[in-house]
Formats: C-alpha cells, sequence, structure tokens
C-alpha cells in the first residue's frame, strides 16, 4: 500500500510532465491564425476554401488556419463588435465600397507586405481597377482583392421560356411583354430577391448606368445633382418595373440566397432571376439538385442584358472587388497571416475562379482556363469577360454610407408606389448635399 501511495504522485507528476511534451496535440509548435469571412463560403467539407486551407496548411506546416464563416446578414455587425473589444480575426474579408472605408482603423498598411512578398512592381500583379478600390485616399494598400465580380446582369432559363412560347427579351419593351404571357400562364416574371438591399442596388445602377452613365457617378461623387432628368428617368423606369409587373409581386420579402437563386438553380422552376457574374458556380457546385437541374439533357441557360433606353445598347455592367482581404492591426501574427492571405491571391484564386468560377479573375497574371464547362456555361463565361472588357460603366455599388442607404430606402419606396420619382431624387440629392467627401 506504501508502495502504491509513493507511485502515484510520481505518475500524476509524470503525467503531468508529459502533457507538455509530444504526447499530446496541444504543443505542436504551430501558429494558429483566424481566418473570418462570408465570402468565400461554407457549402460543407467539399467547399473550395477547405481545399485551399488544407493545401496550405500542407505546404506550410508550422501555421494552422482557423476559418470562421459568417453568414452575410450579421457579418459586418458581428465583426465591428469583436474589432471594436480589441478581439477578432487575424484576417478578415470585407465588402468594397462604404464598409471597406468605415472599417479602416481596423486595417493594416499592407505595403511593405506586399513589397517584400512580390517585389518593388508588385502593384502590376493586379487589374489596376482592382487595385483603385484597395487603397486608399493616403495611397496605402490597406486589402488586397481576392476576386472582382460584375453586376447588373439577369439570368434565363432558355428552355422554360420556350416552353412558354417566350424568347430572352433584348429590350425593356420585350421584357414587359415577356412577364406579361409568364403572369398570364401563371409562372413568374423576372424575379429578384429585393429583400437583399444590395440586389436592387445593383440593378438600378445599371438602368441608370445605361440611361446617362457620366450623370449617374458625377452625382455619386458630388459632381452633379440626382435630381436631374436622366436619374429620374432612372427612377421612373425601376417604379414601373414593379407597378407593370415586370419584377414578381411581394419582391421586397424575398431575398436572393436563398430563395430566388434557389427556385432557378436547385428546383428549376422559374424562368429569369437578377443575379451577377457570380452565378457561374452554378456550373462547378457538387450540390445534386444544382447539377441535376443545371446538367439536365435539355438544360440551356443564359445570362444576358438589356436596352433599358431604348437606345440600341444593352446596359452596361459595374465591377466590384467581391471580398478585400484583410489584416487586423491588433493580430499578433502578422507575418504568419499574410503568408496565408499570399496563398489565398495566389492559388487560392487560381482555385476559385478556373475551378469554381465564384469570382472573375482580379490579379492581371491570372488566365481564364476553366475546364469542363457545358456549351452554355463556355458561352455565358465568354458573355461576361467580353462585357468585362469593353462595357463597364464604372465601379460597383456606392462608397458613401448615408447615400447608399438612403437610395436603397427610396428604391423600396418606389417599389411600393410610396414616393413619386421626383421625390425620390430630391430625398437623395438632400441626402448627398451634405456628405463630406
Amino acid at each position: 500500500m506504501k508502495k502504491w501511495m509513493k507511485v502515484i504522485p510520481a505518475v500524476i507528476l509524470c503525467m503531468g510532465l508529459l502533457s507538455g511534451c509530444g504526447l499530446q496535440k496541444q504543443s505542436t509548435n504551430k501558429t494558429t491564425i483566424t481566418f473570418q469571412t462570408w465570402n468565400p463560403a461554407d457549402y460543407g467539407p467539399g467547399s473550395p476554401i477547405y481545399k485551399i486551407i488544407n493545401s496550405f496548411e500542407k505546404e506550410n506546416p508550422d501555421i494552422e488556419v482557423n476559418y470562421v464563416f459568417t453568414k452575410s446578414t450579421a457579418y459586418q455587425e458581428h465583426l465591428r463588435v469583436d474589432l471594436i473589444n480589441g478581439g477578432g480575426p487575424d484576417i478578415y474579408g470585407i465588402s468594397a465600397g462604404d464598409a471597406f472605408d468605415i472599417f479602416r482603423i481596423f486595417e493594416e498598411d499592407l505595403t511593405p507586405y506586399c513589397e517584400r512578398a512580390w517585389g518593388a512592381d508588385w502593384q502590376k500583379k493586379f487589374l489596376s481597377s482592382c487595385l483603385e478600390i484597395v487603397r486608399g485616399n493616403d495611397g496605402k494598400t490597406y486589402g488586397i482583392p481576392l476576386g472582382q465580380t460584375y453586376a447588373g446582369y439577369m439570368w434565363a432559363d432558355v428552355t422554360m421560356l420556350k416552353k412558354y412560347g417566350c424568347n430572352i427579351p433584348t429590350n425593356y419593351k420585350e421584357l414587359l411583354e415577356t412577364a406579361e404571357t409568364l403572369r398570364e400562364k401563371g409562372q413568374l416574371p423576372l424575379a429578384i430577391g429585393a429583400k437583399d438591399s444590395w440586389v436592387p442596388l445593383d440593378m438600378w445602377m445599371s438602368i441608370a448606368a445605361d440611361i446617362d452613365r457620366e450623370t449617374l457617378y458625377d452625382a455619386i461623387e458630388g459632381k452633379a445633382t440626382f435630381e436631374t432628368g436622366s436619374i429620374m428617368e432612372s427612377f421612373r423606369i425601376w417604379q414601373e418595373s414593379f407597378q407593370k409587373g415586370i419584377f414578381q409581386d411581394k419582391a421586397y420579402k424575398m431575398p436572393l440566397y436563398d430563395t430566388i437563386n434557389d427556385m432557378f438553380q436547385r428546383d428549376g422552376s422559374i424562368p429569369m432571376i437578377v443575379n451577377g457574374s457570380w452565378a457561374m458556380n452554378m456550373y462547378t457546385v457538387s450540390d445534386k439538385r444544382t447539377r441535376k437541374v443545371i446538367d439536365g439533357k435539355r438544360a440551356d441557360h443564359e445570362i444576358f442584358l438589356i436596352d433599358w433606353n431604348n437606345d440600341g445598347k444593352v446596359a452596361p455592367v459595374t465591377a466590384g472587388v467581391d471580398v478585400i482581404l484583410c489584416m487586423n492591426p491588433e493580430s499578433g501574427e502578422k507575418e504568419a497571416a499574410f503568408r496565408f492571405m499570399d496563398y489565398l491571391v495566389n492559388e487560392g484564386q487560381e482555385l476559385l475562379v478556373n475551378r469554381y468560377l465564384e469570382y472573375m479573375p482580379s490579379r492581371a497574371d491570372l488566365q481564364l482556363n476553366v475546364q469542363g464547362l457545358r456549351k452554355d456555361g463556355k458561352k455565358n463565361l465568354e458573355y461576361i469577360t467580353e462585357n468585362g472588357k469593353i462595357n463597364v460603366a464604372g465601379p460597383r455599388g456606392i462608397k458613401y454610407e448615408d447615400l447608399r442607404l438612403e437610395i436603397c430606402d427610396v428604391l423600396e419606396e418606389l417599389a411600393y408606389s410610396r414616393i413619386t420619382p421626383k421625390e425620390a431624387a430630391l430625398r437623395v440629392q438632400s441626402v448627398s448635399q451634405d456628405i463630406i467627401r
């Protein structure tokens, strides 16, 4: 008994010592970094982001990535609280526009990291339009563009449209006629996920840019008034699209993800939706329901633009960086964090673009080389690429928060016919003139 009494403390001591030795996983001498984002999203074990992280950790066995996915609806609010409290992730994704500017005090200047990793002329690595978005007014670089997207597009199930005796509309008049035919046959017209405020904003900006691109962007920058005829006309077309049934009833109660998108992509139950270039990932996701709809025998889906103002030219798209990668200035592992950011924008973007079509390239040195696309998929990718070269109105979104919020508000009010286009323009201009730019 006495021998056991002497041995037990020794065993306990030994176990305690071993807990700090190589017999347990905690002491792996690895640096852990946290990456938080809403995009690239977590679709499950087969999600692209997990493939990227696993590949990175194999090539960098001294670093472990803690991936935190937060849904887009609450992403920025949660992230801001964490960062204000002195915590938060080492790396995070943020949207371009006002969110990127608002988070500036939580964004490390990445210029010296980029120079060390990619050389003095590292800017040539990225498309100039993308670099402009991630620079501050002081010329410093506060983020890395993970991928580029184009907004203002619509998508059609060509086979379904033909079933109802319709073709893809090419202008506003044809879109109105197509919507009327679809409604008469008990089908939804052009479905828009208007509950997500960025969806109406994307669509309206394309309409406004089609009418007068220069005036739109001058008004956003305070160089012109929103009370011009061209912008009021864009508000009129927007309102009439609801009044005359181009968009579906109760559109402002329906989100794009996952309601409208699922109806089009996973259920194959509606003929047209409003969505951007990123919807190309319908050709690559592993979801069985999507594969059945997109890869069916007679499946034929087409991305398209229309001529909203009858000038003979289709509307332009707007371009933006979909995800900006930022580093938390409070991170204690900045070198390891940038190694992962470097990997994300190089090997990661290669996978996200050429394998999964989550984005279009933000890197000037990345060539599109997507394999295994269907005939319609190849056609759609070519259409996106061509418009990206010759038909971009300007930046996607509005970088002034108060202005963006007011425009989103008046778009909803117009949809419900609570205000007139003239009243909408007056309200937006009233906010615009008080913004310090």
